[in-house]
């Protein structure tokens, strides 16, 4: 897990880290204080100059303590995987990371396991995060580095994320814009509401097929609220099928909200090329659009 730079104009090491690399100040300090950054193999002074044809190296291979985790061995379904990235598609019913509820069987125990097997000691990064109840696709970063670069793509909306969701009725308007700001609501730490007083949130949608009492939707996400397809999606009176915490249960139907983390594009940090990936639909949702 070593990034390579070829140095391209004379300049002053730090400011490669800092702007050519965009590494930030504190995993900077700490590759600096763990002699990680060196020049044509050794290591260097970050203050001194880089030539041009120079190589810079930024060892990321180092240890990390990651036992605040408990490995647990589960059938992870790997979508993709290389040295500095590794996607699963998530069942519904798998908290993403632990918690007292959820001590040892979130999907981080599971990376965990994983890690261990390969001999990876890394700390267990998630990219992106979806509900208990929600099914798809979830990244995770090998690195500080890699995750630090996937975040700055978000901020900047660089980084698609492509949800499909089964929703109650059908649509006059096929393909629009929910952009309502969303905030926690009063006296509950879980659900979320509307608010002008919350965050700013835009969620894309397109109708992809309907039928008599539902449609199926995607839905983009420029911003990444808590619940925000659930919410805006009851709120323009389309709430998901078996959301029975913004609308009905539809037990008959389905038993967890119909939401799924279908598919993300991204640029690879380390390979500049842009990244597809796609989980195809659990048989729950399946059964509903076939």
């Amino acid at each position: 897990m070593n990034l390579l730079y070829e140095v391209e104009l004379n300049m002053n090491i730090n400011d490669i880290l800092t702007k050519k690399l965009k590494i930030s100040t504190r995993l900077k300090n700490k590759l600096i204080k763990n002699k990680h950054i060196l020049l044509n193999g050794v290591f260097v002074d970050t203050r001194s100059i880089a030539n041009i044809g120079d190589i810079l190296t930024v060892d990321l291979s180092y240890p990390e303590d990651n036992s605040n985790i408990v490995p647990s061995k589960m059938n992870l379904d790997i979508i993709y995987e290389d040295d500095y990235l590794l996607a699963i598609n998530k069942p519904a019913g798998i908290a993403v990371h632990p918690s007292i509820l959820h001590f040892n069987d979130s999907l981080a125990n599971g990376v965990k396991s994983y890690f261990d097997t390969i001999g990876l000691k890394k700390k267990i990064r998630a990219i992106n995060r979806i509900d208990l109840n929600t099914s798809g696709l979830i990244l995770f970063a090998k690195n500080e580095y890699i995750q630090e670069c996937l975040i700055r793509q978000m901020r900047f909306s660089s980084f698609e994320k492509i949800y499909l969701a089964v929703v109650l009725g059908t649509f006059k308007k096929k393909k629009g814009t929910i952009h309502m700001p969303i905030a926690r609501k009063e006296n509950s730490i879980i659900e979320r509401c509307i608010s002008k007083d919350g965050q700013e949130a835009i969620t894309h949608y397109e109708v992809l097929q309907e039928f008599k009492k539902y449609s199926l939707v995607k839905c983009i996400l420029e911003t990444g609220r808590t619940h925000q397809i659930r919410v805006h999606m009851a709120y323009i009176g389309h709430p998901l099928l078996g959301d029975s915490l913004y609308g009905t249960d539809n037990t008959s139907l389905i038993n967890r909200q119909a939401l799924h983390s279908y598919k993300m594009s991204f640029i690879h940090p380390i390979s500049n090329k842009k990244i597809s990936l796609e989980a195809k639909p659990p048989k729950d949702i399946e059964n509903l659009i076939i």
